[in-house]
């Protein structure tokens, strides 16, 4: 198995990006192979100075990089000899088995949509990301950025989608999918939040619980949380907020420390026809390390052939 990596994604690519390879190789050894993606001239001199574990990583190059400033769509469009552009022909092509960035995020979304493209059936990608739970475990959210404003179809399927990763990558057997609303009460929330509750809740694919309030982001009650990217999104930055906090306050806490972004690395895009996962702009190597470690499990699950399987039926 082969996991790509942007190298000249992120704040502080592409050192970042090496050292956090060279983690992740050491946990993969044997199981699978990093590869790197980007300028020669930036990257070939970190591997060389990592002595046989940096020469042991796979590199290929790619003289282009699009910036976090640039606009996504244009920007992959011009630029298709950047690493983003790269990596998403790779796994096209299915010489790696799942790519990891923490650079531009709109342009990740850009290149999976137009490159490996979305999954049939399936009417818009979500990205999603991971929920601490009571007992030291994980649950998922989605959408949190991909899709400002959603139809109440494009909701319901959210649940199909987190629901499908929480059961065959997180492993919890018959996850609890709930929607995110302003009351529990099955007539709250607007229009499409209500008419998306009524679609989640006659779909054979899931085990729906209802609606969800606010407090109920960290308990039990659910291992799949659905919302638009909106929503979504402001929820995410809370959650990381509340780390830098605890953090800054010096407060240590088990639970709490799972609310840091490095902990499990990045958002995987779920509903496309491969593995591609976004990381966060300033990741630092043991979060790099993690989105590959990540990247390695999706494909290891074979979670995007489940996804495939499902909205086929």
């Amino acid at each position: 198995m082969k996991i790509a990596l942007d190298a000249m994604g992120g704040d502080f690519a592409p050192q970042a990006a090496v050292a956090g390879a060279l983690l992740a190789a050491k946990e993969l050894a044997g199981r699978a192979t990093i590869v790197l993606i980007g300028q020669e001239d930036a990257v070939r001199p970190l591997l060389q100075a990592a002595g046989p574990e940096g020469l042991a990583l796979e590199f290929v190059p790619a003289t282009q990089v699009i910036e976090m400033s640039e606009h996504p769509a244009k920007a992959f469009q011009q630029k298709q000899d950047s690493s983003i552009a790269v990596g998403y022909k790779m796994l096209l092509n299915s010489e790696v088995d799942a790519f990891c960035s923490a650079g531009n995020t709109g342009a990740m979304l850009v290149g999976a949509m137009f490159t490996v493209k979305t999954v049939a059936g399936v009417m818009r990608p979500a990205i999603a990301n991971f929920l601490p739970k009571a007992g030291h475990r994980f649950g998922i959210l989605l959408d949190v950025g991909a899709n400002a404003e959603c139809k109440p179809e494009m909701l319901e399927q959210f649940g199909e989608l987190g629901a499908l990763y929480a059961q065959y990558v997180l492993g919890i057997a018959a996850p609890q999918v709930g929607l995110m609303n302003i009351g529990e009460e099955e007539g709250k929330g607007t229009s499409e939040i209500q008419a998306a509750h009524q679609l989640l809740k006659v779909n054979p694919h899931i085990n729906f619980i209802g609606n969800l309030e606010g407090r109920d982001l960290f308990n039990d009650k659910a291992d799949v949380i659905v919302c638009d990217g909106f929503t979504g999104n402001i929820i995410l930055k809370m959650a990381e907020s509340i780390y830098d906090v605890m953090e800054e306050k010096k407060i240590q806490d088990p639970f709490f420390d799972m609310f840091n972004y490095e902990a499990v690395g990045g958002s995987p895009i779920l509903g496309i026809n491969d593995n591609a996962i976004i990381g966060h702009g300033r990741s630092t190597p043991r979060a790099i390390g993690n989105m590959l470690m990540q990247g390695f499990n999706m494909a290891d699950s074979g979670i995007v052939d489940r996804i495939k399987a499902t909205f086929k039926s």
